[in-house]
């Protein structure tokens, strides 16, 4: 598997990604007992943005730079934007975190994390990353296997998933995951985070999805440019399972991401309804 994140990190995507990700564990950790997190495909946790796999794609300059500098950017970027500043210590944007670090973050003292990494070379950064973060712990496994072996029982869960995407059966692999976890703990939530190509492929998750899994879901699409070329990504999609209603901030982010970061794209949020 040749995919490396550090090509990617802090492009239109994950500022989608984890400006998402802020606003829904701020929702868990504002109340309730312990959160376990778990998050199948962690990366390293910390990119170098003047490293030369950043430079050479130029992705965070049209992303994360651009919206660092933005003045009309909502509210729901103030948590990763905050984040990158003090990564940064005010200057300029050339670290940016992935999302171990953010989830490290906005953990509690009594939350748990578990960050799973299937490449060895990557999950090695990754336990530098975490080595003092007293609540997480990482796992160089298979996160798709991992994260019903290690969903506590009981308890509230979040299970983070963004895989690469690289293996024609990983949409399979999600919903198969997600009902693995969902039978050990019902009350389990997930945050899916998935390319847009085509629609197709898009809606036959999705249906897959309502057929597979007995939960509310709410789906977050943005759209950077039309959908004519299914080889591109052509925007990205976010599928929040069980959580509670973020329609208006997902609405935000994913809005301003299109009109400010896009080229006749667009965004939409709606509800999914498990058959």
């Amino acid at each position: 598997m040749n995919y490396r994140h550090a090509f990617h990190a802090g492009n239109f995507a994950d500022l989608v990604k984890h400006a998402a990700l802020l606003r829904l564990l701020s929702e868990l950790t504002a109340e309730g007992g312990p959160l376990t997190v778990i998050d199948t495909h962690a990366g390293r946790g910390l990119y170098d943005l003047a490293g030369p796999e950043a430079r050479k794609s130029g992705e965070a300059e049209a992303g994360i730079v651009r919206l660092m500098r933005a003045g009309d950017a909502p509210a729901e970027f103030a948590s990763l934007k905050r984040s990158v500043l003090a990564l940064n210590r005010g200057g300029e944007v050339r670290r940016y975190p992935g999302s171990p670090w953010l989830i490290a973050e906005a953990l509690r003292p009594g939350d748990r994390y578990l960050a799973c990494e299937l490449r060895k070379e990557e999950h090695d950064a990754l336990r530098a990353t975490l080595k003092e973060r007293p609540q997480a712990r990482t796992l160089n496994a298979d996160g798709y296997a991992a994260a019903p072996a290690e969903a506590p029982p009981n308890g509230r869960v979040l299970v983070l998933i963004d895989p690469p995407f690289e293996k024609p059966d990983d949409y399979e692999r999600i919903v198969d995951a997600l009902v693995a976890v969902r039978r050990r703990n019902p009350a389990a939530q997930a945050l899916v985070w998935l390319p847009i190509k085509d629609l197709e492929t898009l809606d036959a998750f999705l249906r897959d999805l309502e057929d597979e899994v007995d939960a509310p879901m709410l789906v977050a699409e943005t759209r950077v440019k039309p959908l004519s070329d299914p080889m591109k990504m052509n925007g990205c999609a976010l599928v929040l399972v069980g959580g509670p209603d973020l329609s208006g901030p997902l609405a935000e982010i994913c809005g301003w991401v299109a009109q400010a970061l896009g080229a006749g794209g667009g965004a939409r949020v709606y509800p999914l309804t498990p058959q």
